[in-house]
């Protein structure tokens, strides 16, 4: 089965590659309190078609290199500019 996840793209720097911070929310176990923590994901963008700033899908991917793992599948919001 394959992981989706939602996120922002924060870098479009390299060639092919963007990079997607996944911002995720849970109750913390001991104390209750919300608390949010962040990651972040290399993506594969075959055409180099989004820009930091845009909501995007990411879907988890065969290794593409060392440390892509998943592939951007559809753009959900564009960047505000």
């Amino acid at each position: 089965m394959k992981k989706v996840l939602q996120g922002r793209v924060v870098s479009a720097a390299a060639d092919k590659t963007v990079t997607v911070s996944v911002e995720r929310r849970f109750k913390h176990p001991l104390y209750g309190k919300v608390v949010g923590t962040h990651k972040k994901y290399l993506a594969h963008d075959e055409a180099n078609a989004y820009q930091v700033g845009d909501a995007v899908e990411i879907t988890s991917a065969r290794p593409i290199s060392k440390r892509k793992r998943f592939a951007v599948t559809k753009l959900l919001e564009k960047a505000r500019s």
